[in-house]
């Protein structure tokens, strides 16, 4: 079975929902898994997409409908039958990496020139 989740509300990005379903996704056993933050006009947007045996996919229906992030402020859920293909998880979680990569290096980058600028103060 194959699911699509659409979480909306107005404040549903930067509150870590995506590492949340991942991580659920992942103890429940699913192989084909992907999450992605979006809009939808100015709404916030969490778009979840699952492969998995029904059993899972009911188990993970009912996390997403009773479990969010502390911060989270969900107006809407909305499950739909989905028909592409789902990437294996592995790449959603690759994708995170990626992300946080780029994150932390714009932040090394600026705490490399603040280390450069108090060293030509000592020197």
């Amino acid at each position: 079975m194959k699911l699509k989740f659409n979480i909306e509300g107005k404040n549903t990005h930067n509150v870590g929902y995506r590492v949340l379903l991942v991580n659920r996704a992942l103890s429940l056993g699913a192989n084909n898994f992907n999450v992605f933050n979006t809009f939808i006009g100015d709404v916030q947007m969490v778009i979840a997409i699952i492969e998995a045996d029904d059993e899972i996919i009911e188990e993970f229906k009912a996390f997403i409908h009773t479990t969010g992030p502390k911060d989270a402020e969900v107006e809407s859920i909305n499950i739909e039958e989905y028909k592409n293909s789902i990437p294996p998880i592995e790449r959603c979680m690759q994708a995170f990496q990626m992300e946080q990569w780029g994150k932390g290096i714009s932040i090394l980058s600026k705490w490399l020139d603040k280390q450069d600028s108090k060293l030509e103060l000592l020197n």
